[in-house]
């Protein structure tokens, strides 16, 4: 049995990103990168994300992009449906990387997290 290709979404200069690309790189590990600023964010991704995860998890509240948005615009989000509405026009205020493990789904880069989670697909 093979495990799929896991899918690493996010934005290439984006420095987490690019440390959670060269850690696949590093162990050889293939995967498909899904860049937001390119692409955009997958909708029906973004749901099953926040299903997994949580909104509250997905949406990054720490980032220049949150910090950037108006007032009223970050009062306005509460519960998944405001945060789904914000992360969808605004691609960079999801925590990154998300990565679609192919059965599981991480959001952010977490190096133990990620060597067991490799090991566990071996």
């Amino acid at each position: 049995m093979s495990n799929p290709t896991p899918t690493l979404y996010g934005i290439p200069n984006c420095d987490t990103v690019k440390r959670a690309r060269a850690f696949l790189a590093e162990r050889g590990t293939a995967y498909a990168f899904h860049d937001f600023k390119k692409q955009g964010v997958p909708a029906e991704r973004l749901d099953a994300w926040m299903a997994a995860a949580g909104w509250e998890r997905v949406l990054n509240r720490q980032g220049t992009t949150w910090r950037k948005l108006d007032g009223s615009t970050r009062a306005a989000v509460h519960d998944a449906a405001t945060a789904r509405v914000v992360m969808l026009d605004n691609p960079s205020v999801i925590k990154r990387p998300v990565v679609d493990w192919g059965g599981s789904i991480t959001v952010g880069f977490d190096e133990a997290a990620w060597t067991d989670l490799l090991s566990a697909r071996t």
